[in-house]
């Protein structure tokens, strides 16, 4: 039980490290030269393709892709029911990220949201029919709380 515990602990620890780092990966474009068309990395050779310069193509990279992985760490680590509305802007970053990718893409961010609207739809039908299930639950707690506070009040009568 304690090395669960300690376990937990570090894992969370590095996840908040990470977490707190991860903006600082938005300014990772500073540390490239302005006037490179090509850069080798230990990933491989990036190339500027759409963008001016290779500075450009990795601001643009890391924009789109530092909120999705924030975003995607919300989804997995949230236990509330409404965790799935966090899908519609991750299919909107994750398809924002694609068409960074894909350069070939002319107008990045004005496409993107037609193909996000099946998953919007579907998402919300099942947050809907998931809030009509548990919206009898929500009125039980509630009336349970007014229960409670009048019962902890004594009521005078005469």
């Amino acid at each position: 039980m304690k090395d669960n515990k300690k376990t937990s602990l570090f894992i969370g620890s590095l996840m908040v490290i990470f977490i707190i780092s991860t903006p600082y990966l938005l300014y990772f474009y500073q540390n490239i030269p302005d006037d490179l068309k090509t850069m080798d990395t230990i990933f491989g050779t990036v190339k500027n393709g759409y963008y001016a310069t290779v500075q450009i193509y990795i601001y643009t990279l890391f924009s789109k892709f530092v909120p999705l992985m924030l975003l995607f760490i919300w989804f997995i680590t949230n236990k509330n029911w409404w965790v799935h509305a966090l899908i519609i802007p991750i299919s909107v970053y994750l398809f924002q990220l694609i068409a960074v990718i894909n350069d070939s893409e002319l107008y990045m961010d004005e496409v993107e949201f037609i193909y996000t609207v099946p998953f919007l739809v579907v998402i919300l039908v099942i947050l809907y029919f998931i809030r009509s299930k548990i919206s009898i639950y929500i009125q039980a707690v509630d009336l349970k709380k007014e229960m409670d506070e009048n019962m902890r009040t004594p009521k005078k009568f005469g």
